[in-house]
């Protein structure tokens, strides 16, 4: 069977601050080496459950977070390509989705650094109607191909998400959080042993969990912080403006999710 792991970093155990995320940080490039311990963990919990191929995708921030030289080279790598190519290689051959490090959607009530894509603009988001986060968007992305969730590691908020989207996937809460900016963190050695248990016993939930499916047309809704941030974006073609800081947009092919 064939895996995809795709990752984020604001999920990942052992981070607690928002400097920790961010690249230009001196606490970044220790984050890194958190995140690659975490992604290894599930790369050698899915080959010990019996996946015969892995790909990584390194997901956060567009890439470029991983120390490839520290990763388990039985695993493939890539990294996303722009919004409209969220997960580069993923097709039907694969048999499930892992999303490690990941965060609840925006206005998640004690999420650790719970966001929508950007902290700074995009306030609420919807895909036919219902408010979805980026694990969302991921789910509904794979379940395109007929791909299912399998797994999510991130804060405490962000496994109750998947289980509210994706059902009885395994999930492997690291962290909690306190508030949107503090989180009271497991170990990030006890964090990586229950990732990789977890990872194995997720590789046989493929062909029992189904995958996450959303409706078409899709309407996606995106509601910005301010209605400026809404000016421009509502003049690109094919987009409707709802109110002073809403625009919505409908598309026939679910990769478009993110076309603003």
């Amino acid at each position: 069977m064939k895996l995809y792991i795709i990752t984020d970093m604001e999920g990942v155990s052992g981070i607690c601050s928002e400097e920790q995320v961010k690249r230009e940080s001196p606490h970044y490039g220790p984050a890194r080496r958190l995140l690659g311990a975490d992604v290894n963990a599930a790369i050698a919990g899915a080959i010990e459950g019996g996946a015969a191929e892995v790909v990584v995708n390194d997901g956060h921030g567009g890439g470029f977070n991983l120390v490839l030289e520290e990763m388990d080279p039985r695993a493939l790598y890539e990294r996303p390509n722009g919004g409209l190519d969220l997960m580069p290689s993923l097709d039907e051959s694969f048999g499930g989705v892992f999303c490690v490090g990941y965060h609840a959607m925006a206005g998640t009530l004690n999420g650790f650094l719970d966001h929508t894509q950007s902290s700074a603009s995009w306030y609420n988001y919807f895909l036919n109607g219902r408010r979805t986060g980026e694990l969302g968007q991921v789910g509904a992305w794979a379940g395109s191909y007929g791909v299912p969730i399998l797994l999510v590691t991130g804060d405490q908020a962000a496994c109750d998400e998947a289980r509210e989207f994706f059902g009885p996937v395994e999930t492997v809460a690291v962290k909690q959080g306190i508030g949107r900016q503090h989180a009271r963190c497991a170990h990030p050695e006890v964090a990586r042993g229950q990732i990789r248990e977890a990872a194995a016993r997720a590789v046989s939930l493929a062909g029992k969990i189904a995958p996450y499916r959303v409706d078409l047309p899709l309407t996606v809704r995106l509601e910005y912080y301010r209605s400026d941030m809404a000016d421009a974006v509502a003049r690109r073609p094919g987009t409707r403006r709802v109110d002073a800081r809403t625009v919505e947009r409908v598309v026939e092919d679910v990769r478009l999710l993110l076309s603003f």
